[in-house]
């Protein structure tokens, strides 16, 4: 191996560990994501020195933060799988990720306490895209895993695409 190729390999390694290393403590800090709600008043007014908050639906700020907490952190953890799983199967993250985004816009946009009841109407035609679309990666898998000899994991390589950076990654699935 050359030295340039070696210094190029050692440089990736490098941005690979400080990635991992970032998604490593985000996911090790969650159990305390989940309790910032215990940092907020328990009444129904907030006073910050950038805004105030008034909780007209729910008694108290509390149970506001602790409802979106429940909704941001599995967002989250389902957004690092989606970007770090390696499997064919990955698109299929995209409904749970979207329903959670639609009940949290729902839930910041509500003026009623039910702003979960409907989501499913909602999600059928982001599903009806999703869950066809995954079955025919399936089909070309299993076309190819039995017109050619080849395991399924070089299978599921040769069908990803490998973007160099973040504009690349987010451009391969939207």
């Amino acid at each position: 191996m050359t030295e340039k190729k070696l210094k190029y390999q050692q440089k990736d390694n490098r941005k690979v560990i400080i990635a991992g290393s970032i998604i490593a403590t985000f996911i090790a800090i969650t159990p305390y994501l989940f309790y910032l709600y215990e940092g907020v008043p328990n009444r129904a007014v907030w006073n910050t020195f950038i805004y105030t908050f008034n909780s007209e639906i729910y008694e108290n700020v509390q149970v506001v933060v602790w409802t979106l907490t429940g909704k941001i952190i599995p967002l989250l953890f389902l957004t690092v799988w989606f970007f770090t799983c390696r499997h064919w199967w990955y698109h299929a993250l995209l409904v749970p990720i979207a329903m959670y985004c639609y009940q949290i816009i729902s839930f910041s946009l509500s003026n009623t306490h039910f702003f979960d009841e409907f989501e499913l109407i909602h999600m059928i035609p982001f599903i009806a895209i999703i869950i066809p679309s995954i079955y025919l990666i399936r089909a070309r898998i299993f076309n190819r895993l039995n017109s050619v000899d080849k395991s399924i994991q070089e299978l599921e390589d040769e069908l990803r695409v490998k973007p160099k950076n973040i504009w690349g990654i987010l451009n391969q699935y939207f």
